[in-house]
């Protein structure tokens, strides 16, 4: 990792910079999935995980067996820890959930907001070299607890042809029964359009790699609902004085070793704590087994030095992370100047990981900037606000003049009568 000592603020937008990706070829490619799905349905499913994945397909639904038989593949430690983040993350979207309130806006005049699970929603889980079976919990739990109708949720098959058992243990966990082997771009137009086995849903859930995202963002384009714009993961970590250098380190590694095309982003007040973390970094790095991976994410990675903390937030506010870790003296006063960030994780003994999997927060989080406009997933995501109201009699007559004056001014003529009609 550089460091890049006190930059001027006309540099930020440079240093700020996520690792550019070639657009116009990942959009012509993903489009022709897309076509392809489309217009041939199961047979270009077959066709493209086999292309893809190296996977001949005899079924693309997970059986009932084979969700039930999961759970026998896997230590009882592994399934322990599964039921104990799922309880975390239940608890603590459960409390999301929002009684009716009915609010009188005037005598005689009533309004209320009720939340309407959309009725189909689709989770995409991803494969390949670590299938994220959190993933299956942090996208179903909030999905059941919105009252979502129907959830499909589709992952890639390993070379086996089967689904990894933790994720369907965690989807039977969940409360998740339509499972489907089918991975990448060809995944998204599945759940967008609809094939013979697999049913199109009105929005789609979950993270996944640069084709994935692409996809994501071209089937809303044609009126299918994603959670959001979502790329590879990132962190940031702000640190002073009092942070732990070998704590900082392993933080980085964590999100380095996602992917080659992760970052992950040091900001501190003191040149001597990036040279001990960026030490730690090469020591833990040799230690890890997926540590090309990691390698190559930190060659997209830097340490920027800042002159204070309240410059420092304004630089991480101006980067909008994933994942902010402050380990800083009074790291609670610091985050209350953080605006833009998708998650935030306060103190020495806050490290991203236990977000990813076990405290209860959601790790389904904008990345690339999307911080700064884009909350993470909760139960929010899964639902419609509809609103009501219901006037009597006197509530029509308390509001009318208002409303008629209001439309005549408009030029909305029939609008106004709508009213005075029924006085």
């Amino acid at each position: 990792m550089n460091i890049i000592i006190h930059p001027p603020r006309n540099e930020w937008p440079a240093l700020l910079q996520r690792p550019a990706l070639d657009h116009s070829t990942l959009e012509a490619a993903v489009l022709e999935v897309l076509n392809n799905v489309k217009q041939n349905g199961d047979k270009a499913l077959v066709e493209l995980t086999q292309r893809f994945d190296g996977v001949l397909l005899k079924e693309i639904k997970v059986s009932n067996a084979e969700i039930a038989a999961a759970g026998q593949e896997l230590t009882t430690e592994l399934k322990s820890a599964i039921l104990q983040a799922k309880e975390h993350i239940e608890k603590f979207h459960a409390a999301q959930v929002q009684p009716v309130e009915k609010i009188e806006t005037m005598p005689g005049v009533q309004c209320w907001r009720k939340n309407t699970g959309i009725e189909k929603v689709g989770l995409y889980i991803p494969g390949g070299s670590a299938p994220l079976f959190s993933t299956v919990l942090m996208l179903g739990i909030p999905a059941v607890l919105a009252g979502c109708r129907e959830i499909v949720l589709c992952t890639p098959p390993g070379k086996d042809g089967t689904v990894h058992p933790a994720v369907l243990y965690a989807a039977g966990v969940a409360g998740i029964t339509q499972i489907y082997k089918a991975g990448g771009a060809q995944a998204i137009a599945a759940m967008a359009y609809g094939t013979e086995t697999i049913p199109a849903v009105y929005k789609i859930f979950g993270p996944g790699n640069q084709y994935v995202t692409c996809a994501k963002q071209l089937v809303q384009r044609y009126g299918v609902a994603i959670d959001m714009p979502a790329g590879p993961s990132e962190v940031c970590v702000l640190a002073d004085e009092t942070a732990n250098a070998a704590y900082v380190a392993a933080d980085l590694l964590s999100q380095a070793e996602h992917g080659p095309d992760s970052q992950v982003l040091l900001v501190s007040t003191s040149v001597q704590v990036a040279e001990q973390v960026i030490r730690e970094v090469n020591e833990q790095l040799n230690e890890l087994p997926r540590k090309n991976i990691a390698i190559k994410a930190l060659e997209n990675s830097r340490a920027i030095i800042i002159e204070n903390i309240h410059e420092s937030m304004a630089f991480i506010n101006a980067y909008a992370p994933e994942h902010l870790i402050i380990s800083c003296a009074n790291d609670e006063a610091v985050a209350e100047q953080v605006v833009n960030a998708g998650s935030v994780f306060l103190g020495n003994y806050s490290p991203e990981s236990v977000g990813d999997y076990a405290s209860g927060t959601n790790h389904t989080l904008p990345t690339n900037g999307y911080a700064k406009a884009y909350s993470g997933v909760s139960v929010d995501s899964f639902v419609k606000k509809i609103t009501y109201q219901k006037l009597t009699q006197e509530g029509l007559k308390n509001l009318a003049s208002t409303v008629i004056c209001m439309a005549e001014a408009e030029g909305l003529q029939a609008h106004a009568n709508a009213v005075r009609k029924r006085m």
